[in-house]
């Protein structure tokens, strides 16, 4: 179902983003005094009173941008014109019309009747009488708010509202799926957001660390309406330079956590780095389910073989012993339509129960195989087993005592559960309870209780 675009534009440093997490509600945007923070489109699904609608944050048209990637921001801007029901063309109460407030207005001429002018910063009683000065943009009286303190967000949304009414009152359809895309930066994230979506959703550059928010972009396979999250590419912590990029690292760690499934990028022409690795310990203490996505494989293939190439990723990636590997080409969208569809199959394994019986036989022939070794002169004693949750598949083991149960007889148990159970390619919960073993009521009691007769 397609939904009315409320867009956000304005020059950098307006309060575009401060602004679009007031009206969505949530923090989504990256707030920073810095001009040019935001580059993509960043949107989110957003309703009042059950009027539904996509809110889209954009970069600030006319910035310079440090890495050149003005005119990839521009064009990102000019989409959002483009699809836009209603425009909120925002400017800064504070500063009065700067020239760049001009050349915003003239971008918009085209599309005036959708435009609606939003002077943002009215921090002080003060500053409402200067934002007459606005009409001269031709855009009539603004809407003044204050992204800070709150001021006029009902006015700015009842506008929004009378906008969008009517347009889109269904709500739209959950995503069945969250999926998102993290690795070191340049693996080819962007480039693979962009494959699924089938249009420039983000900007692609050469230039490592371009994206810096995390970006949701919904799209539909097969009938289904699944979410990708495009991430802020990582390094090494030691590298990080600036608040920017600590935001950006932290949106990715958030979206692992809110994700079904995760796919670690790994740039096949380069070995695996301190990143790959730190991502892939990540993943595997959260128990999110993972693709070891290969990208631009079409550069590496010539020098190897995808078998040499998952012995590879054995040895260097060991927490994600269990996880799948696939082979892609993002440029060229080789392999993204069936590793979207090997993420809908853990996400169903990472859903699925099973029988309490059928776990119990598993563990049995389990102790069966390799019964537990003695540690300080006892050994775990297994009882029986219950799966309590899924996402991740968790069990339940009761045992004589759980501090008997070594690593490495867990790591053992995790194996046969993989090979005996149906969710093999994704993690799996262990947690123990103590339980004390039962006297067969026929037992010799050692001694009577007291106050007994003989």
């Amino acid at each position: 179902m397609s939904l009315p675009v409320v867009a956000i534009v304005g020059r950098p440093n307006v309060g575009k983003s401060s602004l679009f997490n007031t009206i969505s509600g949530r923090r989504t945007s990256i707030v920073e005094p810095t001009p040019g923070v935001t580059r993509d489109r960043v949107s989110a699904v957003c309703d009042i009173d059950e009027a539904y609608f996509e809110l889209v944050d954009t970069g600030g048209h006319g910035i310079v941008d440090r890495d050149d990637l003005s005119a990839d921001v521009e064009r990102q801007i000019r989409f959002a014109i483009d699809q836009a029901t209603l425009i909120l063309f925002v400017v800064d109460a504070r500063e009065g019309i700067n020239p760049l407030d001009r050349s915003t207005a003239e971008l918009l001429r085209t599309r005036a009747e959708y435009v609606r002018l939003v002077a943002n910063k009215v921090d002080e009683p003060h500053l409402e009488a200067a934002v007459g000065e606005f009409a001269k943009l031709g855009y009539g009286e603004p809407i003044s708010v204050s992204a800070l303190n709150g001021s006029g967000k009902w006015a700015l949304l009842e506008t929004i509202r009378g906008a969008v009414a009517g347009l889109s009152e269904e709500r739209p359809a959950d995503p069945v799926m969250k999926i998102a895309l993290v690795g070191k930066r340049n693996a080819g994230k962007s480039t693979f957001i962009n494959a699924l979506a089938g249009e420039p959703r983000v900007i692609v550059s050469e230039i490592p660390g371009t994206t810096r928010d995390s970006i949701d972009v919904r799209f539909e396979k097969d009938g289904r309406t699944l979410v990708a999250i495009d991430t802020a590419g990582v390094r090494k912590k030691a590298k990080i330079a600036d608040d920017i990029e600590f935001f950006a690292y932290s949106r990715a760690l958030d979206s692992i956590q809110r994700a079904d499934v995760v796919l670690l990028l790994i740039d096949a022409t380069e070995p695996v780095g301190q990143v790959d690795k730190r991502l892939a310990l990540t993943i595997s203490q959260e128990y999110k389910p993972c693709i070891l996505v290969i990208n631009k494989w079409d550069l590496a293939k010539d020098r190897t073989s995808t078998e040499k190439f998952g012995e590879y990723l054995g040895k260097v990636l060991p927490a994600m012993d269990y996880a799948p590997a696939a082979f892609t080409s993002a440029l060229d969208s080789r392999n993204i339509d069936s590793t979207i569809d090997l993420a809908s199959a853990l996400s169903k394994q990472a859903r699925t129960r099973v029988s309490t019986g059928t776990l119990n036989q598993a563990l049995q022939e389990a102790l069966a195989a390799h019964p537990p070794s003695a540690k300080k002169g006892r050994a775990a004693k297994f009882f029986y087993a219950t799966q309590i949750a899924v996402q991740p598949p968790t069990i339940l083991l009761f045992v004589n005592d759980p501090e008997l149960v070594t690593q490495e007889y867990e790591r053992f148990l995790l194996n046969r559960f993989r090979e005996r159970l149906p969710f093999g390619e994704v993690p799996i919960r262990l947690a123990y309870r103590r339980r004390r073993e039962r006297v067969p009521a026929s037992a010799p009691r050692s001694r009577m209780r007291r106050g007994s007769k003989r």
